[in-house]
């Protein structure tokens, strides 16, 4: 009897699919059944070879060895997961496999995982596609009842093996040729370098922004605040003296109302997640890195399978999602939010275009809970909080929109104009989940007030007149969240004016993909091109002369527009790859043409007075994003050595985060703001103090738990027997 091999991505995902399919006999690297064998990768178990596999030659790093460029690139096995390579291999070409399953994640990269195991494996046997967007059991049922053809989805991995292939060639080339040039550790590539000229370019408007003093004029009638208009209805002025001489005008003057408008406003929930805007919030909210938050999503998806697939770029649900909502909340049940998952059930759930459109939605729709039943107690506290936003925004876009009362007020004092406007809140809607979001026009406070009765031709007494004013602020530096939103959209941040790659840009999703974000920002920090500063990201000396070295062509956002442009083509069958391959090879030329004929220096500016043990070469001091340590200089060695380590300890002076310094019985806790020390010693006799003290996240568990327990029915309950007889006896 023939059987089916499915090759999924990842182990998690692997033995989920061999629960659903009955594949319970255990092999060496996979799980079989009487119909299916169920192996895995590892992420990438193949990737493309590195130089030196084509030549020894390029072992050493040369100049006059540059460009690389092989007349056929070629497939190796990563060193470190080949023993589960082999096992996939073994399973592949035994005889009775007559199918294979491409079970990869759905998308780009997915389809890459799985081609390139199985071209470097030789193995040409008929292929099916499963394409599923969560990892429960119902969702594995329902994918294998639907399984595609596989070569539906050759022009995706065409499209992926095109970028792999450019990135490889353009990568590889420029960052040898800068290292060799300036005989230091410069890395670039088309998405990390446009992103650290990103973080540069703010850090520049910061440094030549000359704050101004703007003024306006308050006046207080009527128990209301009034705001001043001038004629061409500017709320401030930058001239003092201007502004004085229109307060003048006042002295016994009367305010009179001339209009009053009401208007009724809606306000629908924000749209769904999708995993950069995800980032954002749980960077801004909880201060997880991007990498942080992926990491748990992906807990919350393979492990625990309460959400579906994170790796998504859109915010919007498809309809055929629609028949499952109810199924969904139901499983969400037992939190802190039943009583709005009853609400929302108490009535027919409906598809409404806030939420659900099929246009946009790519491979995956948005992120939402799955019809797996959570178990809250069984989540590390990051689980908690990540799953707590998805169920909230899900559970708002469910909900009636925010109803307000918009009222506004206009009034004159001579010829002066004055506005105020207050807000009459009517139905709460999806506020009740998520009281976060502000509505989009409360851009002043006191466009909120709260506004006493008051009718059109009223005339009113000037209690107070005040003169206001405030400075002009600076852009903010970046940090991860707003880096990833820049990343996302960076034409709001290019001086380009490329009307046709601008607009290339947003529709391609800007700098990298929803996948590849958090790893682009690791890279940098990992190389030292910038470094953080509490939660703010500056670029390093190292950062900055790399930007003043690399070509202006890898320094901007436009040549991910142009690729995506083909790449786009390429996955939807209208271009070839090798077409798009042999234009990357003449730009590779151009690029390292471009660098060797271009003059500059570098130079270390953290060098330390320390030799590397290794080699002797000069050691340099860095800011890693975990701490700071020494690296070698010399590009050829790979020393490293651990000075301090970023703590999540807090100085009881500022509160800022704690360095850990010294080794052994001298190491301390240091603040690098205010200078506080702390042996370790004392750090632990106070921990020791506080450990039979009950930690928050405990009281909280506590609480739930109770919380959970009274709401138990009296048919679970012990005594239900004995009551029922009692009322039977009645």
């Amino acid at each position: 009897m023939s059987k089916t091999l499915v090759l999924a991505e990842k182990p998690s995902v692997a033995r989920d699919i061999a629960r659903v399919l009955n594949c319970n006999k255990k092999l060496n690297g996979a799980l079989e059944g009487n119909q299916y064998v169920v192996t895995w990768a590892l992420g990438h178990l193949v990737t493309l070879a590195d130089p030196e596999k084509y030549d020894k030659k390029y072992q050493s790093w040369h100049l006059e060895d540059l460009p690389i460029m092989p007349d056929r690139m070629s497939l190796v096995v990563i060193g470190k997961t080949s023993k589960q390579y082999q096992a996939c291999r073994t399973q592949m070409m035994r005889q009775d496999v007559s199918e294979i399953v491409i079970a990869t994640d759905a998308g780009r990269e997915g389809e890459l995982v799985a081609r390139w195991i199985i071209q470097k494996a030789g193995i040409k046997k008929k292929m099916k596609r499963l394409w599923i967007s969560s990892v429960t059991d119902k969702a594995i049922r329902e994918g294998f009842k639907n399984l595609k053809n596989a070569k539906e989805y050759e022009p995706l991995y065409h499209s992926a093996y095109s970028r792999s292939v450019a990135d490889w060639l353009v990568g590889i080339n420029a960052t040898r040729a800068l290292t060799c040039k300036y005989n230091a550790q410069l890395a670039c590539g088309r998405v990390q370098t446009p992103t650290l000229a990103l973080i540069n370019q703010r850090e520049e408007e910061i440094r030549q922004f000359k704050p101004q003093t703007y003024y306006g004029i308050q006046v207080d009638a009527g128990k209301i605040h009034w705001s001043w208009r001038s004629k061409k209805n500017e709320s401030h002025w930058f001239d003092a003296q201007a502004i004085e001489k229109v307060m003048d005008r006042f002295n016994g003057q009367k305010l009179k109302v001339t209009d009053i408008q009401t208007s009724q406003k809606k306000q629908y929930a924000p749209l769904l997640y999708d995993l950069t805007e995800l980032q954002r919030d749980a960077n801004r909210l909880f201060g997880y890195s991007a990498k942080e938050t992926l990491n748990i999503m992906q807990s919350l998806y393979e492990h625990h399978k309460v959400l579906t697939y994170p790796r998504t770029d859109s915010r919007y649900l498809t309809d055929d999602i629609v028949p499952t909502l109810k199924e969904r909340l139901e499983a969400s049940l037992g939190g802190d939010y039943d009583n709005v998952i009853e609400e929302i059930l108490a009535k027919p759930i409906k598809k409404q275009s806030h939420f659900v459109n099929n246009a946009k939605v790519s491979d995956h729709h948005a992120i939402i809970p799955t019809e797996k039943p959570a178990d809250f107690y069984d989540f590390t506290d990051g689980e908690r909080r990540i799953y707590d936003l998805v169920l909230k925004r899900f559970l708002a876009v469910l909900l009636p929109p925010y109803e307000y009362e918009k009222t506004t007020l206009k009034a004159v004092v001579g010829d002066e104009t004055f506005v105020a406007a207050g807000k009459r809140e009517k139905k709460k809607g999806w506020k009740m989940v998520d009281q976060r979001h502000m509505d989009e026009d409360d851009e002043d406070e006191l466009d909120n007030q709260s506004l006493p009765l008051i009718n059109k031709r009223d005339v009113l007494s000037i209690d107070r007149i005040i003169k206001t004013s405030g400075k002009t602020q600076p852009p903010a530096y970046f940090n991860e969240a707003t880096l990833l939103s820049a990343m996302e959209n960076p034409v709001k941040y290019m001086r380009s004016q490329s009307k046709k790659f601008n607009q290339t840009l947003v529709e391609t999703g800007g700098l990298g993909t929803v996948a590849t974000r958090a790893d682009i920002i690791d890279k940098l920090f990992n190389t030292y091109l910038i470094e953080k500063r509490g939660q703010e990201i500056h670029v390093t000396a190292k950062g900055k002369q790399l930007l003043g070295l690399v070509p202006a062509d890898l320094r901007s956002p436009e040549l991910t527009a142009k690729w995506e442009i083909e790449l786009g083509k390429i996955a939807k069958g209208k271009e070839k790859p090798e077409t798009f391959i042999k234009e990357i090879r003449k730009y590779t030329q151009d690029i390292i043409k471009e660098i060797e004929t271009t003059d500059g220096k570098f130079k270390h500016d953290n060098m330390t007075g320390k030799k590397c043990p290794e080699c002797g070469a000069a050691l340099l001091e860095v800011n890693s994003k975990k701490g700071r340590m020494l690296v070698c200089s010399n590009r050829e060695c790979h020393y490293k050595e651990r000075l301090a380590i970023l703590t999540n300890a807090r100085c009881p002076n500022c509160h800022k985060k704690m360095e850990l310094v010294g080794q052994g019985e001298k190491q301390m806790f240091v603040c690098r703001n205010c200078g506080y020390r702390q042996h370790m010693d004392a750090f632990q006799k106070e921990r020791a103090e506080r450990k039979n003290q009950a930690a928050k996240t405990d009281v909280k568990k506590y609480m739930a738990k109770q919380k959970q327990e009274a709401k138990m029915s009296v048919e679970d309950s012990p005594f239900a027997s004995l009551l029922s007889l009692k009322d039977e006896l009645k």
